[in-house]
């Protein structure tokens, strides 16, 4: 019923077709969808006050009452899997926002919490899926937290089974359609990697880890990557060298060891962008410019938020690098960066723009997954103490015996933290409880069990 593909998202095996038209009797959801959406980008530019749960919570089964019509309008139509039209386009929007929006209340271990992070990681996937240069350690976070989320829509599923619910709820269908798209997805790749032999595992992975620094070398000046390119060069021929009747070979048996596909075409493909990289030097042509320089803001600013998320990051903030992201994976047709001309940009173009690309999107599912189930009502506070126990381990380490007077100041800092406790939990501003009190709550449990170890080998004065 709803599209598998991102809102935004030109598919990389072609150009969409177009879509659908709206029918009479879906113009109404359509307009109800694009009010939610506007409110919700609204209640995403107020940065002056923290989000309120009610709101968003109200808003979302709001959402779900127009799904639950759009279902009844649709149940007699034999529309394919992949149908979509305008209205999926902004459904998929207003469930990406929502997603967000969850994960900054702290309710991350929520249905709607895992929809933006499952497009984030149908995104790396396919783009590991089009360059074919991924070792299983690059695959494994993404395959730790799929693991995370079947969890959450399998326990999920069981209590709405428990409950006897008449119909499956929308927002559990349209994860669980896209976690099975990962699940596959994903899988498919796994099996790239396992038929390759443990002989030859370590050089196919040195050769991904070549291949991505020559794909990096290729932003620097040609003069300044010489030294590294010929060392590069070097080990190639090496690993060039280790191959018997061009065939690489099990050293015991004599017996040709399994995944020869993998690792020659990954050779010979560290051989072609060498000897690019070598000849041209930088390889983004000048009408291309505009593509990488946009590509390259987007990954410093995210390489920003990644140091500084902690204290700044608001994960409705990373919404406007999506739709970036978005409007840039869209240039792409059949997987290739054109130029002014039409045609496909220079093949070492490519990769150094796809590198940027999949960089981008690796940034954003890091900070996407990163996000702590702590609402953002009970960040500072959730700071603080993370700052204090720092503080204190370093004092443990590094402080020696210390006085009651150098102790002072920690305590009045972890009893102002704990003065700000109601009947034993934090509370907001409107005196609702927030998510996260029970890693808070282990957070200043902690801090008090190092200050009394501290205070045990005080010294007098």
């Amino acid at each position: 019923m709803f599209s598998t593909a991102m809102a935004m998202h030109q598919h990389s095996n072609g150009k969409p077709a177009e879509q659908p038209l709206v029918t009479d009797a879906e113009q109404p959801i359509l307009s109800t969808l694009i009010s939610f959406r506007n409110r919700l980008a609204a209640l995403k530019k107020d940065r002056g006050n923290y989000y309120r749960p009610n709101d968003i919570v109200s808003l979302y089964n709001d959402t779900l009452e127009q799904v639950r019509l759009l279902y009844s309008i649709r149940q007699g139509d034999k529309h394919d899997i992949m149908f979509k039209n305008r209205i999926d386009s902004v459904l998929d929007e207003c469930f990406q926002l929502f997603s967000l929006f969850y994960l900054a209340l702290g309710k991350s271990k929520e249905i709607p919490a895992t929809y933006v992070q499952l497009v984030t990681i149908k995104q790396n996937i396919e783009l590991f899926k089009e360059s074919g240069i991924y070792t299983d350690a690059d695959l494994e976070p993404f395959r730790t937290r799929l693991r995370e989320i079947r969890q959450i829509v399998d326990h999920e599923s069981d209590k709405d089974a428990s409950e006897e619910a008449d119909v499956i709820k929308p927002e559990l269908k349209l994860v669980s359609r896209r976690l099975e798209q990962c699940e596959k997805e994903l899988s498919a790749l796994e099996e790239t990697t396992r038929i390759i032999s443990d002989e030859l595992t370590p050089i196919y992975e040195e050769l991904v880890h070549i291949r991505r620094r020559l794909t990096a070398l290729s932003f620097l000046p040609h003069e300044s990557v010489t030294d590294e390119a010929k060392g590069f060069q070097k080990r190639l021929i090496e690993i060039d060298d280790m191959r018997v009747d061009d065939r690489f070979v099990n050293q015991d048996t004599g017996e040709v060891a399994e995944g020869q596909t993998q690792i020659v075409g990954l050779l010979e493909e560290c051989f072609d962008r060498l000897h690019d990289l070598m000849a041209e030097g930088s390889t983004v042509p000048k009408d291309m410019m505009p593509v990488y320089d946009r590509l390259m803001e987007i990954r410093i600013q995210l390489d920003k938020l990644l140091l500084t998320s902690r204290w700044t990051l608001r994960e409705t903030d990373l919404w406007s690098y999506q739709v970036q992201l978005q409007d840039v994976d869209g240039l792409r047709k059949n997987g290739q960066f054109k130029d002014s001309t039409g045609e496909p940009a220079p093949q070492q173009a490519q990769a150094a723009l796809n590198f940027l690309l999949h960089k981008c999107y690796n940034l954003l599912y890091k900070l996407l997954s990163s996000s702590e189930p702590v609402a953002e009502t009970l960040m500072p506070v959730h700071n603080q103490l993370r700052t204090l126990r720092r503080c204190l381990l370093e004092v443990k380490k590094y402080g020696g015996p210390l006085s009651a007077r150098d102790l002072y100041p920690y305590q009045m800092k972890l009893s102002s933290i704990d003065n700000l406790r109601v009947d034993g939990k934090f509370l907001d501003d409107e005196g609702h409880i927030p998510e996260g009190q029970a890693i808070v709550m282990s957070l200043l449990n902690e801090c008090y069990d190092l200050m009394y170890e501290l205070m045990a080998t005080e010294v007098d004065e």
